[in-house]
């Protein structure tokens, strides 16, 4: 099947809309309301909770969907290794660099 410079321009559109729509619904529609204090306090859990869930799945869930038992050992240590970190440090930057190198030199002493 052949695009078009249309269907491309199309699709590069199209997105665009797709893309926009979720982010300037909500700022339209709670601009012109108060938003409850029970609802922000509330908010204030999403990013952890959905980073939480992202860091859980790579680390305890393979590609096909099943808990991964054994073999992670590295990713494990890895990620105690960040908790630990960004309690103590509070940053982000320095979470992730810390626990990316700590990932890669347990995984080097492993393959040896």
């Amino acid at each position: 099947m052949e695009f078009s410079s249309f269907d491309h321009l199309l699709i590069i559109i199209l997105g665009f809309f797709v893309a926009f729509a979720p982010r300037y619904l909500p700022l339209l529609f709670f601009s012109k309301r108060q938003i409850p204090d029970w609802f922000n306090d509330w908010m204030k859990y999403v990013p952890i909770s959905l980073f939480t869930a992202l860091v859980v799945k790579g680390i305890f869930i393979s590609s096909d969907y099943t808990l991964i038992t054994s073999g992670n050992l590295a990713l494990i240590l890895g990620a105690l290794v960040v908790i630990i970190i960004a309690y103590w440090t509070r940053s982000m930057a320095v979470s992730v660099i810390v626990g990316l190198v700590t990932v890669m030199i347990l995984t080097l002493i492993r393959s040896e």
